[in-house]
């Protein structure tokens, strides 16, 4: 029996999905950061800013279990209470950290610049804007309070305890897909500073845009950034470069203001039949 030759049907770019921390807001990813070191330390455990960084992307619960896992950290809890961290151990870490977090989200969560613009440019290019985290919905809501009020309005909004699995599984951007009623994922943009959220975008079929120094990757404050001559800036893309690289991005951009151009060679891509 001869197999039928099938030929893809048409894409169109219809949506762009992004994170928040690191991404649309809270340039370098500091809010979720500072406040894991802080938990930590009531608990009698020294986490560098650096440790609190590499899980980044997860759900905060996964994010804190992730932390206890690493020999170095286990080891200190060991110390501190005579055994190694179980789940109940991460979930009295966590629940020390989400209040936290909830009083300290909105301080850190400026818009990062050029992003209201870009939303505005995106859906006046016929794109809806999709959005997901790591935080979960009480503190997303915190999050979504402040951006509205600097022009940051997503069409839809996830938190990681919307779904049964968060990020590095894809489980958040479909339900993206699903509430904002598109056609094929082939047709979405994810946006992100972190490997799970890249990881998340591929596992949905999207294209993915890593974020080298508005984010995680980079931890640097808005200033930092700002006061980087090129060297510096090539220096800071390299080592983001390298984090994010594991996660095999469709793109490596700076921050989100760069994303139009990368909306551009998507849509060509598209009508050239291409696929994620």
């Amino acid at each position: 029996m001869t197999p039928m030759t099938v030929s893809p049907l048409p894409v169109q770019l219809e949506a762009v999905i992004f994170d928040w921390a690191g991404t649309l807001v809270d340039f370098g990813s500091f809010a979720p950061t500072k406040v894991f070191v802080d938990a930590f330390s009531q608990f009698g455990m020294d986490v560098s800013l650096k440790e609190a960084r590499g899980p980044m992307g997860m759900g905060k619960w996964d994010h804190i279990r992730a932390l206890c896992d690493q020999p170095a950290i286990a080891g200190q809890y060991q110390a501190q209470f005579g055994r190694l961290p179980t789940d109940e151990d991460v979930t009295a870490i966590y629940e020390r950290f989400l209040p936290m977090q909830l009083e300290k989200v909105a301080q850190y969560s400026a818009a990062i610049p050029g992003a209201a613009e870009l939303l505005r440019a995106l859906r006046q290019h016929g794109l809806k804007i999709g959005s997901c985290s790591g935080y979960p919905g009480s503190v997303m809501r915190r999050v979504v309070e402040r951006a509205a009020s600097e022009g940051l309005e997503p069409d839809c909004i996830v938190a990681s305890d919307d779904v049964p699995r968060a990020r590095p599984a894809p489980a958040m951007a479909l339900k993206n897909v699903v509430e904002l009623g598109l056609s094929d994922v082939a047709g979405c943009i994810k946006v992100d500073d972190t490997s799970p959220g890249i990881e998340e975008g591929r596992r949905a079929g999207m294209w993915t845009v890593g974020l080298l120094l508005s984010g995680n990757a980079a931890g640097l404050t808005l200033d930092e950034y700002l006061s980087l001559d090129d060297a510096g800036r090539d220096k800071a893309r390299a080592e983001a470069t390298r984090e994010l690289s594991t996660a095999a991005p469709h793109y490596l951009i700076d921050t989100v203001a760069d994303l139009p151009a990368v909306v551009t060679d998507i849509e060509a891509r598209l009508a050239r039949g291409e696929r994620p």
